[in-house]
């Protein structure tokens, strides 16, 4: 591969310098300007592989630069130290990603190696259309190798038309990305594709469900920790930042993280550097943050939950996953899909064929928990079929009484009729019998229940132990 081009727009010439002699040491050709106009007029006259730039120009501001030229090659904006709000803005406009002033060379140094990655073309395999569905009580500081499509998410629907754009975008800049969606919309798949995707597909993906860790541990779990910092602390352990070096952290239900650790978190995203538990130093690292969460994080910044700065830096770009009622069309495509995934485990040489009742139930069906409930409802169908086909009953869907309640639907006892005492114990019997039905459908698995149920990990055990399930 021939050497790579980099052009560096800056007015303070020992910066520039400085640049250009970082990149020359990387191997890489380099040519300079020291205005906006004299940038657009080299990048008009030849094609370059990356793009620095500092932010003001004694002509105009970098952010010019990136409007009209980020489609063409990625750009990386210089800004001043400490502003977040720049930094967020040039992200939002399209910028590949941020190094503030004064400049740190390891950083830039794995900023234009990602993006020199962009002209590598990307492997290409085969993805399923439901969420992964290994459980995660917690958090996984092994690397998770992650899946790379080739057709991208199943499904025809606009939603996820859009999605799929949306992913193709993302892949290439480096801005945090805030997903939103209910649960079991598939968050997490569409965090793996950005990913695999990505320049950093090489590197590692790791996955954390915000709400499954213990509030004690978190620092320990995120930043690493040193021997002897505290009790039971008998030997070094990297963080989860450190095992996503140079790929990308995901972190599920951000929006369960207590506010103590998000002012933790802020400083790390800002920084790009993490302070192990007992360490003397801060470690430089290069990751990639994505978040997700089911709740509404604008509500919660409004009722004092969650740190506002924390918000705009996590949710530079906000993408939707839509939920499967808005895409019932794709429901016999995903059905298929995931017979053909399930059979094997099933015993099954041949999937099952899905009869036209069955069919018809499926898509009529709101489903709540959305692809997840999807795919548990047909793996209980495969366990109750006659292995050559699967019929409406054997799909036991059950009507959801927040669905009824949304549609209007009369609930079968009238809740007016009952004294406030009453009410409650009604109540409480209805909450009962969701949570079980959840555990029934995820065979007891509470991580995938409380998902299924819209609910964090900590708040389905204390449920269940509030109410005497167990």
């Amino acid at each position: 591969m021939p050497s790579a081009t980099a052009l560096i727009v800056d007015d303070e010439a020992d910066i520039r310098e400085l640049v250009e002699m970082t990149l020359m040491r990387m191997g890489l050709k380099t040519a300079a300007a020291a205005t906006v106009a004299e940038a657009r007029e080299l990048l008009d006259a030849q094609a370059f592989d990356l793009c620095i730039t500092d932010m003001r120009l004694p002509d105009g501001r970098g952010l010019e630069l990136v409007r009209d030229y980020h489609d063409k090659l990625p750009i990386a904006v210089i800004t001043a130290y400490g502003n977040a709000e720049m930094a967020v803005e040039s992200l939002k406009a399209g910028a590949f990603d941020f190094v503030s002033k004064p400049v740190d060379l390891n950083v830039l140094r794995k900023l234009v190696d990602t993006a020199l990655k962009l002209r590598q073309p990307a492997a290409a395999a085969v993805v399923t259309a439901a969420a992964p569905s290994r459980e995660r009580t917690a958090a996984s500081a092994e690397p998770v190798a992650a899946p790379v499509d080739q057709g991208g998410l199943l499904g025809n629907a606009a939603g996820v038309q859009q999605l799929r754009t949306m992913i193709d975008k993302l892949a290439r800049n480096q801005a945090p990305v805030h997903i939103t969606g209910e649960s079991g919309t598939g968050k997490e798949l569409t965090a793996r594709l950005i990913h695999a995707r990505s320049p950093r597909s090489s590197a590692a993906f790791v996955a954390v469900n915000c709400g499954a860790i213990p509030t004690e541990l978190m620092e320990s779990e995120f930043f690493g920790h040193r021997k002897g910092s505290f009790t039971g602390a008998v030997k070094d352990k990297q963080g989860l930042f450190q095992a996503a070096e140079g790929g990308t952290l995901f972190l599920d239900e951000v929006a369960d993280l207590p506010l103590h650790m998000q002012v933790k978190l802020l400083r790390a995203v800002q920084e790009r550097a993490v302070r192990p538990v007992g360490g003397d130093a801060e470690l430089s690292v290069n990751v990639r943050i994505i978040s997700a969460t089911h709740k509404n994080l604008n509500d919660l910044v409004a009722q004092g939950a969650f740190r506002q700065d924390l918000y705009y830096r996590l949710n530079v770009i906000e993408v939707r996953t839509p939920p499967l009622r808005e895409r019932r069309d794709d429901i016999p495509l995903l059905a298929n899909a995931i017979l053909v995934r399930l059979s094997p485990a099933n015993s099954l040489d041949t999937p099952p064929k899905l009869a036209r009742d069955a069919v018809e139930a499926l898509v009529a069906y709101d489903f709540p928990g959305n692809v997840r409930e999807l795919e548990n409802t047909l793996e209980r169908a495969l366990a109750l079929c006659d292995g050559e086909q699967i019929r409406a009953e054997d799909l036991q869907l059950r009507p959801c009484v927040a669905t009824a309640a949304a549609a209007g639907t009369a609930v079968a006892t009238p809740l007016a009729s009952f004294g406030s005492t009453a009410l409650d114990e009604h109540v409480e019997e209805m909450e009962k019998q969701a949570i079980r039905e959840a555990l029934e459908k995820t065979r007891w698995n509470k991580t995938k229940a409380a998902e299924l149920l819209g609910m964090s990990f900590r708040s389905l055990r204390y449920r269940i132990k509030k109410l005497g399930i167990e």
